[in-house]
């Protein structure tokens, strides 16, 4: 199952519900629908996700004035609903960028709207919030999505290579968020393939990760799958857990959705462009080419496959692990540490199973974990891709939308 089908399994679970603690949640929901239904990829609908939730924070927050703005300078008038302003900042949002989709927004924001009293503060509240979506918008007008993939798959003359070209090649040059350019947490090379680290990565994966392994066990296996759902439907939710065990007012909400959604998608930028400044081989090619690498300690298995259908683009960082550091690391801010009540969450990739963890850092650890259970990045990859995540999601929350 590729990139986009496994983001598209999680439809099921998005079914937009204006039934929420506040507007913040509703057009959460609403916004992961909408992704899901236009067939977004993962960087995508990370972008989507952090232009909705920043069009609501800078809307609320043009009322409330607790934070530093990020870019907006609206005003807003006496009396202005913030629940208002942040359906109309969402709903604009989404409107632009999903005009088939339309009478979906359009009932979702009459439904938000038809909870708040009519009078001069709602009408008020409607106006700030879609000017602070069309500031948003204005904003990432020309951020360089959408932009030719101009990749050159690496072959000799006559000779065939596989003639998919690989996932989100423009992403490095995707403008970020916080950082200042996508190679500022750019890590050194992955391990040399003379070198024990490699050999130990190798053969852990080879075990491990096969499709038939006698060494992963069913807890394993299971993980592997549950995170197989990729994207802004595999933090969303734990957010939202949190959100909803531990309530925050509405500019908090606000806030802290937008610093988790624009650091994942400052995450794709960076992994990105670590993917394709290294090109690493995935687990599929080096353990059917073992014989190439020059290490003693690693042997070629001509079949070997992975319990997981590899992502079409290369290996080093993982991307799974930055996006999971850098919510990690916003969420702990927030949080803390120790122990929260307990996140759950369940996957469309995994039916009928529901995850639970008391930690924040554990949920971020089970997603370094899963992916070498499925066969698809080496630990070297996990634990680079969690440390410049966190890198990420502390620049988020030390430097922006402070008070």
């Amino acid at each position: 199952m590729n990139l986009t089908k496994r983001f598209l399994s999680a439809a099921i679970l998005l079914v937009p519900c204006v039934c929420a603690a506040d507007a913040v949640l509703d057009w959460n929901e609403v916004a992961l629908a909408r992704i899901v239904a236009a067939r977004q990829g993962p960087p995508d609908g990370a972008r989507t996700m952090a232009m909705t939730h920043l069009a609501m924070f800078e809307a609320v927050n043009a009322i409330e004035h607790r934070y530093a703005p990020y870019a907006f300078k609206g005003r807003a008038p006496a009396g202005a609903s913030a629940e208002a302003a942040a359906a109309a900042a969402a709903s604009s949002v989404l409107l632009k960028l999903f005009p088939d989709q339309a009478q979906a927004v359009e009932a979702a924001y009459a439904a938000s709207l038809a909870k708040i009293p009519d009078g001069p503060g709602k009408s008020s509240g409607i106006a700030l919030g879609r000017e602070a979506g069309a500031d948003c918008l204005s904003m990432r007008e020309k951020d360089g999505t959408g932009a030719p993939g101009v990749y050159r798959p690496r072959t000799a003359p006559g000779v065939y290579v596989v003639t998919v070209l690989p996932a989100a090649t423009e992403w490095p040059k995707v403008k970020p968020w916080f950082m200042s350019d996508a190679a500022q947490f750019r890590p050194g090379p992955p391990p040399s393939l003379a070198s024990a680290d490699w050999a130990r990565d190798y053969n852990e994966i080879k075990s491990v990760g096969a499709r038939q392994s006698a060494a992963r066990s069913a807890e394993q296996t299971e993980a592997a799958r549950f995170w197989t759902v990729v994207g802004a439907p595999s933090w969303n939710p734990v957010v939202r857990s949190l959100a909803l065990s531990k309530p925050l007012d509405l500019v908090d909400n606000a806030r802290l959705f937008a610093l988790v959604n624009m650091a994942a998608s400052d995450a794709f930028v960076a992994v990105f462009d670590g993917k394709y400044a290294y090109n690493l081989w995935r687990p599929i090619t080096a353990i059917r080419n073992g014989d190439l690498d020059g290490n003693d300690a690693t042997s070629l298995d001509p079949e070997w496959l992975p319990l997981v259908d590899t992502p079409l683009h290369p290996e080093y960082p993982c991307a799974h692990c930055i996006t999971a550091g850098a919510i990690g690391e916003v969420l702990e801010a927030q949080f803390g540490k120790g122990e929260v009540p307990p996140i759950t969450m369940t996957s469309p990739t995994a039916p009928g199973v529901t995850h639970r963890w008391t930690r924040i850092a554990d949920y971020v650890q089970e997603v370094d974990n899963a992916r070498i259970w499925g066969g698809i990045h080496y630990r070297n990859s996990t634990q680079v891709g969690e440390a410049m995540g966190r890198k990420i999601g502390a620049l988020a929350v030390q430097s922006f939308l402070k008070r």
